[in-house]
């Protein structure tokens, strides 16, 4: 396994206080969505060096080789998440795991409250990279160690506030008065 330390990114889609299942699995897993700026060559270097030690460690699972076929982590948001612009000029990857990830704030103290860390705030994770075949499934997959929150940030959530529903709302007529 190549484990990896990225450097400042966003986070997305936390599950990291509680697990959950993932797609059609009753497995519960602790997950996150880690958006990287394409302009953080440092980190992207430093993940596509994990993924091809790891590749190159998996072919003992694939058969001596590496497939063809073979699904890797990390993705192009602006090409798989092209209508979503908190993944514009970025590169992303989710990172999950059966145990709860370390989370910890820029001092390095742990992080119980859920309010803390969200969609949207940045921080930095490590990840480790591993080999898998699995019903005819061959591919690299990222295992979620801990998350250091650095910074807070614009959430990410379609979820209005109060403010924004009744800041400006004129007192309406009760209709059934």
């Amino acid at each position: 396994m190549a484990k990896v330390v990225t450097g400042k990114v966003r986070l997305s889609y936390l599950h990291v206080f509680e697990p959950v299942a993932i797609g059609d699995s009753d497995q519960r897993k602790y997950s996150l969505s880690i958006i990287i700026p394409k302009s953080d060559k440092k980190t992207i270097a430093r993940i596509e060096a994990g993924i091809k030690k790891t590749m190159e460690e998996g072919k003992a699972k694939w058969g001596g080789k590496i497939p063809k076929n073979l699904k890797l982590p990390l993705r192009d948001g602006d090409i798989d998440r092209e209508d979503d612009p908190a993944y514009e000029n970025s590169y992303f990857f989710t990172a999950s795991s059966r145990t709860r990830p370390g989370i910890v704030d820029r001092d390095l103290m742990e992080i119980i409250d859920p309010e803390e860390l969200y969609s949207g705030c940045y921080g930095r994770v490590s990840v480790n990279f591993y080999a898998f075949n699995t019903a005819g499934n061959k591919g690299i997959a990222a295992g979620l160690l801990n998350i250091q929150k650095l910074a807070d940030g614009e959430p990410l959530t379609s979820r209005s506030t109060p403010e924004e529903d009744f800041g400006d709302a004129e007192e309406e007529d009760d209709p059934l008065a």
